[in-house]
């Protein structure tokens, strides 16, 4: 398979002048890699867990949400589609600087990406089907998001405050609401 045998690490070749960007021929479509994301961030490929970290990091560089409601892996000449069982990726710490009002709040994901809490990394909450527990995700890049763990979570809420009937968290100048109090969690 030619995408993940070039970005496992396969021979490199000498970069060869080649058609610009507006004259390649469309990306190859691989279909289904036979990758999977796990709902705790894990990554998989033929059911086995890819455990090397940089490997790992150098497939999510090239990871697309796109408007078929599908997660691609997508270079210049190929692309495969990947299953996500929720959202690729999870968020493991939140550090806080400042408070109040000047607080800012930074995310960092399974990935080590860090990425602040503000209006172009917006928390979303949604709602588990059976509980109506809250699950809280933040949007990471690119429609990429990442599921905030569960202590994680607990960490924002006593970080958080009310304003008005809103229970939520300042971060970047910004008030994210968390729900009602007694929704929270």
């Amino acid at each position: 398979m030619g995408m993940l045998a070039g970005l496992a690490g396969g021979k490199s070749q000498p970069r060869q002048a080649g058609p610009s960007p507006g004259d390649r021929p469309p990306a190859a479509l691989l279909g289904d890699l036979q990758m999977r994301i796990d709902r705790d961030g894990r990554w998989h490929y033929q059911g086995s867990p890819i455990t090397r970290l940089p490997l790992v990091k150098l497939f999510a560089s090239v990871l697309r949400y796109e408007d078929d409601g599908a997660y691609w892996l997508v270079t210049p000449a190929e692309r495969g589609r990947v299953e996500v069982e929720d959202v690729p990726f999870v968020a493991v710490a939140v550090r806080a600087e400042g408070a109040g009002r000047d607080q800012r709040l930074t995310f960092r994901s399974n990935l080590d990406e860090e990425v602040p809490l503000d209006g172009a990394h917006p928390l979303r909450l949604s709602r588990e089907p059976t509980s109506g527990a809250a699950i809280p995700y933040i949007l990471i890049r690119d429609r990429l998001e990442a599921r905030i763990l569960r202590p994680v979570f607990y960490h924002l809420v006593e970080l958080g405050e009310q304003i008005g009937e809103e229970f939520g968290v300042w971060s970047s100048g910004r008030f994210f609401p968390l729900g009602q109090l007694d929704t929270v969690g």
